[in-house]
């Protein structure tokens, strides 16, 4: 299986299921960003490098994912809108083990 179904509800509170490549090295914001799930230059502001939050999400599913980082926990201890399940998702790799993945947008700041 090279793809997974991700569910992600956007900030209108729409859910969209797309389907993430797996073999692209791809994260979470560069598949919001290439289904335009929100609009441009509100996401992935830093590029991708755990210095903006614009790519906060929140994982409303039960999944494993890896240990945040000192960067991406540094970044969250400043922005708003912060909940127990914030991540960003530039440091959310797609892989096989995110099949099903649940997240939410944050809202703007």
């Amino acid at each position: 299986m090279l793809d997974v179904t991700i569910h992600i509800t956007d900030r209108d509170g729409a859910t969209h299921e797309v389907q993430a490549p797996t073999d692209m090295a791809m994260n979470l914001m560069e598949v919001v960003k290439g289904f335009e799930l929100a609009p441009e230059g509100t996401i992935g502001i830093c590029g991708g490098m755990a210095m903006c939050a614009s790519c906060q999400c929140y994982v409303e599913s039960d999944h494993q994912l890896p240990e945040q980082t000192e960067d991406e926990l540094a970044m969250l201890a400043d922005a708003l809108f912060v909940k127990s399940n914030s991540r960003l998702g530039c440091q959310i790799v797609i892989s096989k083990e995110l099949e099903g993945l649940a997240v939410t947008l944050a809202p703007e700041e």
